[in-house]
């Protein structure tokens, strides 16, 4: 595994630039608990800076006036200089927060070079201006960029969550702010390298690690034209209401508590490892994890059993070791808030099959045993809450009205799936659940597909042409009778 690089300054401008203070943040390995890296960690005027230099970069700089085609070509050269840094990328995440490092190369990096790779096509194609039939003469509509655009990165699948951000800003033409979160600092500088090997013009991508008092600075920031957040609902509804207030548009992508939904005639078999997989992956620090498990009275015990025994086979230990499948969690914090919620759910009533507590042998470390429950109800804590940690409920349903009562039954709408054996009957169930991205038969995220959530998973959507559109503002020249303009991409 590599060594996790230090940094003591910010990339601002196209240039690392010293931090006005000198408050550090300290990276601790969530594997050994020691540090193994620092960061400087961002202040007001930090922040003020970067934002500067964003502006400065759409009002004057070359990226927010080229084309389309132009664009796309420096999407690319980032896309390539990414790639040849992927492998070192996903060692990286891994010692930094913990992920099983098949998750890291697949979820974590993987991902973030898919989702680069669809922006920069998606870029070289889509269509910035275009010809409307108008009553008086044609109207030109315009899609322009927002301007600024903050993005508030988390802890738990940092650049790819970055890129979800970053990706269709630079589409678009803006310019971002990416301020990473304390925990995961050192990724986001090592992306601002690249960034600057790349040869992204200067301003275009400024990154600057900060705690929530910076952060909040960089939200209210006069010269912020949109902000892009990923977190906790709770933290999401403050930023939205900063928007509002001052009038400032916003993406905000939060909690889930998904519901996988098994009918009887579903090879539970054939879906197991995926449908398992899907409930723990990256430790269970997934917003998009299912985690309520809807399993019918007939076949409750069955679907319990599945769970409990693929609980037992996990393969748990140092994330580093491409067999692992489940590391520790990001933090000693987060497992006392894991640990609490397993107690919440024995104190009400729920029944443990297997896990409950840390894995023997593990002395250092922030793991907790995946944990499966039986006999919870919708109405229990760890049916309600997100936990954000390897453990599942397992519900049951009385009728597939039923199953979707219980699934509609939540404060969040972000993600679901339906395991059956007839996919025509999987559409209609997915058709009934409140929420924005579904899968039957399995578990995914389309690049070209909106995603995000229904009720309090957030507002807007991040991927496809829709994701795309949240970092542009729309314009109309009228024009006169008969006239042709030429397009500009």
């Amino acid at each position: 595994m590599a060594d996790v690089p230090s940094f003591d300054r910010f990339f601002i401008g196209g240039e690392w630039v010293a931090p006005s203070s000198s408050e550090t943040f300290s990276v601790v390995s969530p594997f050994t608990e020691k540090v193994v890296a620092t960061a400087p960690a961002a202040q007001e005027a930090d922040i003020d800076k970067a934002v500067a230099a964003a502006r400065e970069s759409v009002d004057h700089g070359p990226w927010a006036r080229m084309s389309g085609v132009d664009r796309a070509e420096g999407l690319r050269k980032l896309y390539d200089t990414f790639i040849v840094r992927s492998n070192d990328l996903a060692e990286l995440v891994t010692a930094e927060m913990g992920a099983p490092l098949l998750f890291s190369h697949l979820g974590q990096i993987g991902a973030t070079g898919m989702v680069l790779d669809y922006f920069a096509n998606l870029t070289k194609e889509y269509a910035f201006e275009e010809v409307r039939a108008g009553f008086m003469g044609p109207a030109l509509v315009r899609k322009e960029p927002v301007g600024v655009a903050a993005g508030i990165i988390p802890w738990n699948v940092p650049l790819f969550i970055a890129m979800l951000k970053m990706g269709p800003a630079l589409a678009s033409g803006s310019s971002i702010v990416l301020k990473p979160a304390p925990e995961t600092p050192v990724s986001a500088l090592v992306l601002a390298q690249i960034i600057e090997e790349a040869g992204l013009p200067a301003g275009v991508v400024n990154v600057v690690p900060a705690d929530r008092g910076p952060g909040e600075h960089l939200v209210t920031h006069p010269d912020v034209d949109k902000v892009s957040f990923t977190g906790s609902t709770a933290a999401g509804r403050k930023i939205g209401a900063l928007c509002g207030e001052n009038l400032k548009r916003c993406t905000l992508e939060l909690g889930g508590k998904s519901a996988a939904i098994i009918l009887d005639d579903a090879d539970l078999d054939a879906g197991m490892a995926e449908l398992f997989g899907s409930g723990i992956m990256n430790n269970g620090q997934a917003c998009v994890a299912q985690t309520r498990i809807l399993a019918s009275r007939a076949r409750y015990d069955e679907v319990v059993e599945a769970f409990t025994e693929a609980a037992k086979a996990t393969v748990i230990g140092d994330p580093a070791d491409m067999d692992t499948q489940l590391g520790p969690l990001v933090a000693e914090r987060q497992r006392d808030r894991v640990e609490g919620y397993i107690a919440k759910g024995k104190a009400e009533g729920a029944r443990i099959t297997t896990g409950g507590g840390r894995p023997a042998g593990l002395d250092k470390g922030w793991f907790v045993e995946p944990t499966i429950f039986a006999d919870v109800t919708n109405s229990m804590t760890i049916a309600k809450e997100e936990i954000f940690g390897p453990v599942l409920s397992v519900i049951a349903y009385e009728n597939e009205a039923d199953a979707l009562r219980i699934a509609n039954d939540s404060d969040y709408g972000l993600c679901g799936t339906v395991w059956t054996a007839d996919v025509d009957h999987g559409i209609d169930i997915a058709r009934g659940v409140r929420t924005g991205t579904y899968t039957v038969n399995g578990f995914g995220m389309e690049w070209g597909a909106p995603f995000g959530g229904y009720k309090s998973s957030g507002i807007g959507r991040e991927l496809g042409p829709e994701g795309l559109e949240e970092y542009l503002e729309l314009k109309t020249i009228n024009l006169p009778a008969g006239t042709e303009p030429t397009l500009k991409g």
